[in-house]
């Protein structure tokens, strides 16, 4: 009983936690994201999503504040670029780290052209965005050194796992926050004891991994979330987590049956840079 009692007031503790976080946040702010993120310029494609990825409350849970200077890691075509910049782009600052101008990966190099294009296209909500990078390669400036008082990236880590940079990237974040500045992560969530080659091979990656990535490169996990669960996804894919939508790897074969599962599971973890 005494167990049970423990581990009972444990999610208690979590649940208040995670409530504290984000009742903390101004209500001019919740507004001003709330507005973001009903913005008529975001794409109807990804507005669409917004039951999946849940953005006011994964932003609220972060913290996120019009005020922020904000590091976004590898936006891919701008579904999270479309509500961050324009919230700071009076008040903040957003980098988008993208991929590397440098790459030979034609994905990579497309991706990159076409979010260019989309800030060129929209002077009036992107003008102030400044373009960054992040390399699998070495340590990268993301945004000036213990400048950022936050860094976001969402599903991610997987990538960087499977090209040898994961540690690469934590300490690349965590040289362009400040002190006390905090980490976001959204990522596919593996079942438990997964190895490292299925989390390459899936997609898919354990909690205790993101957070031992994290913390081998100094931070400290303050908050992790269930906003972005999905208990009907049972990671047992034939093409991993891009069978699901939105990639639905194998096209119309049992299209249906994925749609009814949604998008992935994912877990919603909050870092800090210590003070010191």
């Amino acid at each position: 009983m005494k167990l049970a009692h423990s581990f009972v007031s444990k999610l208690a503790f979590i649940a208040c936690a995670q409530f504290a976080v984000i009742s903390n946040i101004a209500e001019a702010d919740q507004s001003a994201l709330s507005g973001a993120i009903e913005s008529r310029h975001r794409s109807p494609e990804y507005t669409k999503r917004d039951a999946a990825r849940h953005p006011m409350e994964t932003l609220s849970f972060f913290g996120v504040t019009p005020s922020m200077s904000v590091v976004e890691i590898w936006p891919g075509g701008g579904w999270y670029t479309e509500i961050l910049a324009p919230l700071l782009n009076e008040n903040g600052h957003f980098f988008a780290a993208h991929f590397p101008k440098d790459t030979s990966l034609t994905f990579f190099r497309n991706s990159r052209d076409s979010f260019k294009r989309k800030l060129n296209a929209e002077p009036l909500q992107y003008d102030k965005v400044t373009l960054t990078e992040l390399s699998s390669r070495n340590i990268s400036k993301v945004a000036p050194e213990h400048s950022a008082d936050m860094v976001l990236t969402f599903r991610n880590v997987h990538n960087w796992i499977s090209a040898g940079g994961d540690k690469l990237a934590f300490a690349s974040f965590y040289n362009a926050l400040k002190p006390g500045g905090i980490l976001g992560v959204v990522e596919h969530r593996a079942h438990a004891n997964t190895s490292i080659e299925n989390m390459k091979k899936s997609g898919y990656v354990t909690e205790n991994h993101v957070i031992f990535l994290a913390e081998s490169a100094g931070f400290k996990l303050v908050a992790r979330s269930e906003i972005n669960a999905n208990p009907k996804d049972k990671k047992n894919h034939p093409k991993g987590v891009w069978t699901l939508p939105p990639t639905f790897r194998l096209g119309d074969k049992d299209r249906q049956t994925y749609i009814a599962i949604g998008e992935s599971d994912r877990m919603t973890l909050k870092f800090k840079k210590p003070l010191k």
